[in-house]
């Protein structure tokens, strides 16, 4: 009977690694519904924005506050998974604190850290609760957040108060165990820790079987808790926690300004300026530009999963602040939301079939598209550098070279530059004149 809890404990780790493993790999192909892209160059370079924009948060500290406490947070819940791994462990063997006889005086010190960092996530948890909710900071309270988006960001502030709760009360009730000698707890004195001793008087007055009662109850509940938030992760926001990184990695390493042109057709203008040039068995392109997601690129679609929503590209951007229908924020969830609804599709039928929707129209208006100004404000802000401007350059090339879907005056200037060269309803003769006249 004493093997018990450890099989069950066993069982229903393996089940959570499983559901996760198999959800990420679901992730993954979905992602790789982009085109393949190379982006193997500068491997010093993309280390350092692992490091500066995932690890460092360097974006982040433009606003000092937010970003110490988001750190926190961050730092947290890194770190204090070496504490779930000492659980594991004490899981699947049946031991208790099983790191504290190797640590020795080092280990009540580690505890301390890992309940200092608990309790800045309690805290940074509770004010952004109330910046979400009371505040209504006006990034977190626009209308592209309605449903579920509002609703996943507090879920998972409430489970991480929940979770730090359940670490501090557990070590509260094992340390009072241990000075009173009970059991196998009197056997292994770890001393007090920092913050979970405050909580002593709730817990003083309770009988020894109570206070196991407590400790064990908070245990499996901490544990459990990680794994459902460990299966959780994959259908919220808070992927970014994992794809902050490769993100950081794979970033764009060009001059936020710097487009990228078509080759075709830059080589267009180029024939037209040296028509000796032109190849006689020039093989034109398939496709112009973006209209479904299988349209772009592979790391764009990863910028879209790891979007943490958290609508600073939208802050910033122009046209949403003058009350334009372009949001940033929403064109990266619209792109993720198109990825994942043609994942499920070949997840029912065994391959894509057609849906009769696509990226452009169904998910992104031609109203958002024009809306946007191309100042890279968006990928400015955003704290992993994801770049929603590449994907509207490209939904807009397909809207105007595939669909021949533009304003009348761009097809004025589109016509002017095709003839002349220059955006102006004037021949290159008679913009040179202007030289003449000036001399």
């Amino acid at each position: 009977m004493s093997y018990i809890p450890q099989i069950l404990f066993i069982i229903i780790s393996a089940v959570a690694i499983w559901f996760f493993s198999k959800k990420i790999m679901t992730i993954r192909r979905n992602i790789l519904l982009g085109k393949d892209a190379d982006y193997t160059d500068r491997t010093g370079d993309r280390w350092r924005n692992v490091f500066l924009l995932a690890f460092g948060q360097k974006k982040m500290f433009r606003n000092p506050l937010v970003a110490t406490m988001h750190f926190f947070i961050y730092a947290g819940f890194i770190i204090i998974n070496l504490e779930v791994l000492e659980i594991v462990i004490d899981g699947v063997f049946g031991t208790h604190r099983i790191f504290s006889k190797a640590g020795g005086v080092v280990y009540p010190y580690l505890i301390d850290a890992f309940e200092f960092l608990a309790v800045t996530v309690l805290a940074g948890c509770v004010i952004f609760l109330i910046r979400r909710n009371i505040v209504k900071v006006k990034r977190l309270a626009s209308p592209d957040l309605n449903g579920w988006p509002r609703s996943d960001a507090n879920y998972i502030l409430i489970t991480e108060i929940v979770l730090m709760t359940l670490f501090l009360t557990m070590n509260a009730a094992d340390t009072v165990l241990q000075q009173r000698g009970y059991g196998h707890y009197g056997e292994n004195v770890t001393g007090n820790f920092l913050f979970s001793s405050m909580l002593h008087p709730l817990l003083g007055g309770l009988s020894n079987s109570a206070l196991v009662g407590v400790e064990r109850t908070c245990w499996w509940l901490h544990i459990l808790g990680i794994f459902a938030f460990l299966n959780y992760i994959p259908f919220s926001k808070h992927l970014h926690i994992l794809l902050a990184f490769p993100n950081a990695y794979y970033t764009r390493l060009q001059p936020m300004g710097k487009m990228n042109n078509m080759q075709s057709i830059q080589n267009e203008v180029l024939y037209a300026m040296q028509p000796e040039l032109a190849p006689t068995n020039a093989t034109p392109p398939d496709k112009f530009g973006a209209k479904d997601v299988t349209d772009l690129s592979w790391r764009n679609l990863l910028d879209a999963f790891s979007c943490t929503e958290c609508g600073r590209c939208s802050a910033a951007c122009p046209a949403t602040i003058t009350g334009k229908k372009l949001s940033p924020r929403k064109i990266m969830m619209a792109t993720r939301d198109r990825a994942e609804d043609i994942g499920k599709n070949i997840d029912q039928n065994g391959e894509f079939k057609d849906d009769g929707k696509t990226l452009l129209h169904d998910y992104i208006s031609v109203e958002e598209l024009r809306a946007c100004t191309t100042c890279n404000s968006c990928v400015q802000e955003c704290p992993v550098s994801i770049s929603p401007l590449e994907i509207i350059l490209e939904l807009r090339r397909s809207l105007i070279m595939e669909e021949s879907n533009a304003p009348q005056e761009w097809n004025a200037m589109f016509s002017n530059v095709e003839n002349n060269f220059a955006p102006w309803k004037f021949s290159p003769d008679d913009r040179d004149k202007w030289l003449q006249e000036m001399g």
